[in-house]
């Protein structure tokens, strides 16, 4: 493989996504891979400081993971993070579909879930 270069990295297309049908809902959702960012900002919601501690907290976790990976026609995400706990209130079978496709294009096993939590 040859060495890449800034540009050659920066301009790749390196967030691949799946459409998924949602029948509940009555069409498809495209689940989209998070950047390196938005990784890190999923990761970081999911702990609260309480005191001097820092706490896992998994609420919200499959809606969170979303609102980061739903995504329009252009690659914008469809969902803030001000929706996240609205888009927690849909159905689950729906979100656990996409939170399925968005765990797998995203590399998010359970080994992953319990590194994340351990940190």
């Amino acid at each position: 493989m040859p060495l890449l270069g800034k540009d050659q990295i920066l301009t790749a297309e390196d967030l691949p996504y799946r459409d998924v049908e949602v029948p509940e809902w009555g069409g498809t959702v495209r689940v989209r891979t998070m950047s390196g960012g938005e990784r890190d900002a999923f990761e970081a919601s999911l702990y609260v400081r309480e005191g001097e501690e820092m706490i896992y907290k998994r609420e919200h976790f499959r809606a969170k993971l979303l609102a980061r990976c739903i995504v329009d026609d252009k690659g914008a995400r469809l969902f803030s993070d001000k929706e996240i706990e609205t888009l927690s209130g849909k159905s689950s079978k729906a979100l656990n579909r996409l939170f399925d496709a968005a765990q797998e294009i995203n590399a998010i096993s359970r080994e992953e879930q319990e590194t994340i939590k351990k940190k």
